[in-house]
């Protein structure tokens, strides 16, 4: 067991699998003599060469589509969008060729890649390199989507994403890049689909992924000291999603707040929540309270983003309200 940080853990992914499996190779837009723009693939070409770890242009769409030809002809193409906003320029071959071809040629076609981004805000980028967009793609067939928030669940979820036939979206919140955090020595995977209880408690249940897990486990903390039990789960996949694990955990407290950087309305925590209901109504003592992005385009300034961005302290106010309930 070492303690490295959330990025070195996705470069340690890369180069363990690069390793193992020669059909695996990375493309993006300076990743090889650059390393990235958030450095995660330095050091990578020296190793590997310009033929596994190569540049390209800066087109979305066209670095998406090459990925999605050399997964049908049986590569495991790793994909790097520089920033999770540029990824809607590469809608059209992530929405009608990754995620449909599979099941119009059925078993003729594998479409093993995996496209990793960073998003999120909390670095005064502005309202263009700043957003939470994984909410476009939970409502399409045929995409899986992860994003792990220790450096752990990084390392393990990558390595199963890039071990998997099918098209999966690994997002990175960049504000967690230098985070630190314990990894097994050796190969390990975490598996795609399912959650992970961090902290158990028994009055409040706090469902999250990514950065706000964080903030999540900080409003738990205050509220500990109050002598109210929280418990956290960290949703981690968001398709599929383990809804036994989140049903568990709400049927047990009875309460509930789903957190997410992304925009409140048609968000994550809005699926989710949904799904909670749907199953679970008879089971809540309270209604169901979501924390997420206020409505508008994430600022630069700094004090602007932050009154659009939620944090553990919108966390906590959501808990008390729903704990005030009788």
């Amino acid at each position: 067991m070492a303690e490295i940080f959330y990025s070195q853990a996705i470069r340690d992914a890369l180069r363990e699998e690069l390793l193992r499996d020669e059909r695996v190779f990375l493309l993006g837009e300076d990743i090889a003599g650059y390393g990235g723009a958030f450095r995660i693939t330095r050091g990578l070409v020296e190793e590997f060469g310009p033929e596994r770890i190569r540049n390209t242009p800066i087109s979305e769409n066209s670095i998406v589509g090459v990925g999605v030809g050399a997964a049908m002809l049986g590569l495991r193409p790793v994909i790097e969008i520089m920033f999770m906003d540029f990824i809607t320029l590469a809608i059209d071959q992530l929405f009608n060729h990754a995620a449909k071809f599979r099941f119009m040629f059925g078993e003729q076609v594998r479409l093993p890649m995996v496209i990793r981004t960073p998003g999120g805000g909390r670095r005064g980028y502005g309202p263009t390199h700043s957003q939470s967009l994984e909410t476009l793609f939970i409502s399409m067939p045929g995409i899986k989507i992860v994003a792990p928030a220790t450096p752990h669940d990084a390392k393990g979820l990558l390595k199963s994403a890039i071990r998997d036939d099918n098209p999966v979206l690994f997002v990175e919140n960049k504000t967690l890049y230098g985070m630190r955090g314990e990894v097994p020595d050796g190969d390990y995977t975490v598996p795609i689909g399912k959650a992970s209880v961090l902290r158990e408690g028994r009055d409040i249940t706090f469902i999250s992924y990514s950065q706000m897990v964080h903030e999540c486990i900080k409003a738990a903390d205050a509220l500990a000291a109050d002598g109210v039990s929280a418990e956290v789960v960290d949703v981690r996949s968001l398709n599929p999603l383990d809804m036994d694990t989140l049903c568990e955990s709400v049927q047990k407290t009875g309460r509930v707040v789903i957190a997410e950087e992304g925009h409140r309305t048609g968000g994550v925590s809005a699926e989710i929540g949904f799904r909670l209901f749907e199953s679970l109504h008879y089971y809540l003592d309270a209604p169901i309270k979501r924390v997420a992005a206020k409505d508008v385009p994430v600022p630069a300034a700094p004090v602007l983003e932050k009154y659009v961005l939620p944090d553990w302290t919108n966390v906590l106010q959501a808990a008390h309200e729903i704990l005030a309930e009788n």
